[in-house]
């Protein structure tokens, strides 16, 4: 394996309350904290594994976003990555669209694998993966929780409704990571300091010749209704009459 290319998303930090706009058009973002998405944290993680391991040469880590997604890149690039590649826009981004120029970057690139999580938490989209993987024709391992790389291919084992499943991928591939692959370190304070001398490159959707334009639209966002208080019963018999004539669960 030679190239991995590990795309990262700047999402809300996990830790932050996500608030609704006032006007109902979306989330606040004005003067929230931002990080990586935790799903590609976790890959970034596995590709410095794998060429700390001598099974890839190169780690190359990409965001497609606002300006803001270079200190994205620049955590990437500290926890090991050895360049970085921007896909600067500000448009509205949906997954048929990053999909889309990851493809065009990945003709560029020529990575042997693909390693990116499998979902955002700010959408919860769970589908750039597997539209990449059928954009480029590539076989696809997702929701991973172990990988084995081989000669020429890549043995992953993935978390299903029902278990564990273990799949064999021919190389190159595309491949979405789910929590349990790896626990993501930290960046030490030279590791920091050496990324903001590490190449990052900066692009635009145009020139790589991809529009962007969304092809949903987002009529409005609302909180969830706020949930109501529980009572307390007396006994296991008032629970259960209250679960039968009230909740209807029995």
């Amino acid at each position: 394996m030679s190239r991995v290319l590990v795309p990262v998303k700047r999402v809300i930090d996990y830790n932050v309350k996500v608030r609704v706009k006032a006007d109902g058009s979306g989330v606040e973002t004005a003067n929230v904290k931002m990080s990586m998405n935790p799903f590609d944290e976790i890959a970034v993680e596995e590709a410095v594994r794998l060429k700390e391991a001598g099974k890839a040469t190169e780690v190359v880590a990409v965001s497609i976003g606002p300006a803001g997604a270079q200190e994205t890149l620049r955590t990437a690039l500290a926890m090991g990555a050895d360049r970085a590649i921007l896909v600067q826009t500000d448009a509205e981004l949906q997954p048929l669209a990053v999909a889309k120029l990851l493809k065009v970057l990945v003709e560029k690139e020529a990575p042997q694998l693909v390693l990116l999580g499998k979902q955002a938490i700010d959408g919860d989209c769970n589908q750039t993966g597997q539209m990449l993987a059928a954009l480029l024709g590539w076989p696809q391992g997702t929701f991973a929780s172990r990988l084995v790389p081989g000669q020429g291919r890549l043995t992953v084992t993935r978390e299903i409704d029902g278990g564990l499943e273990t799949v064999e991928l021919k190389l190159p591939a595309v491949v979405t990571t789910d929590l349990r692959l790896n626990e993501p370190r930290y960046a030490s304070l030279p590791s920091i300091m050496k990324a903001k001398k590490k190449l990052l490159d900066t692009l635009t959707p145009d020139a790589l010749g991809v529009d962007v334009a969304p092809r949903l639209t987002t009529l409005k966002v609302t909180e969830p209704p706020r949930r109501k208080g529980g009572i307390k019963v007396a006994d296991v018999a008032a629970l259960v009459d209250k679960l039968k004539t009230e909740a209807r669960v029995i």
